[in-house]
């Protein structure tokens, strides 16, 4: 990750605001949603910069819970997934022959979102060093490095489009505590309760056990369903 400047909120909440209207018309326009994320960003973390993320840093970025726009399928769980993670799952529900049926079929909505953004200009992505406040966030188990804000959908369908290549650079928008922020914004936590301060390498680890069932201590983790106007989409209210 390449850091090109520090940024006022002013220019980031400009930024976004510009690229993801709340008024656009669209069937699952969360922009609103997207843009609290920020904001609780701004309240958690307080300084942002602008840097540009290679391939291997957008893979590594952490997604918070999303229920696929209302669908059938949860695409991304309450401990979350990182872009890696979750371009495995996507493909695999994707396929025609996928247990219960394609993905197309049960969420067809956020099917539409990734179908529509493949091809879409590399466009600015919002993210934190740590999990900002919501139920979005509320159960993951990762909540250093690199976390989204918004850009769910955009950095799947690139990555699912075959775009993000190794010249590739995207330029994103970084929330970080002044006098906290470590190389590539990834600090390594205490590893509290409930996986609170657990750093990016760390979590992964205590994320596996959990899922294998070796955990020593359950991540109580619970959430809702997704959004981001023309591709972020984290969750579900109901």
């Amino acid at each position: 990750m390449r850091v090109i400047a520090a940024v006022p909120f002013a220019s980031v909440l400009d930024t976004f605001a510009r690229a993801h209207p709340l008024d656009r018309a669209h069937e699952a326009n969360t922009n609103d949603e997207a843009e609290e994320h920020i904001r609780n960003a701004e309240l958690s973390l307080g300084s942002w910069r602008r840097v540009l993320l290679d391939r291997d840093d957008l893979l590594r970025v952490v997604l918070p819970w999303h229920l696929g726009e209302g669908g059938e399928r949860e695409l991304i769980p309450q401990s979350g997934l990182t872009v890696a993670e979750a371009v495995v799952r996507l493909d695999a529900v994707a396929r025609p022959d996928a247990a219960g049926g394609a993905y197309a079929r049960t969420n067809p909505v956020c099917a539409r979102k990734l179908a529509g953004l493949a091809g879409a200009p590399f466009t600015p992505l919002f993210l934190s060093t740590r999990a900002v406040p919501g139920i979005d966030y509320a159960g993951l188990v990762v909540r250093e490095g690199l976390i989204h804000l918004d850009g769910l959908h955009r950095a799947l369908a690139w990555e699912r489009a075959g775009r993000l290549t190794a010249g590739t650079r995207i330029e994103a928008f970084l929330a970080y505590e002044q006098g906290r922020e470590h190389e590539e914004g990834q600090e390594r936590g205490e590893g509290q309760e409930r996986g609170e301060g657990r750093g990016y390498e760390e979590g992964l680890a205590y994320r596996q056990d959990q899922e294998s069932g070796h955990a020593s201590t359950a991540a109580d983790v619970r959430h809702r369903t997704g959004h981001d106007g023309d591709g972020l989409d984290v969750h579900a209210h109901g």
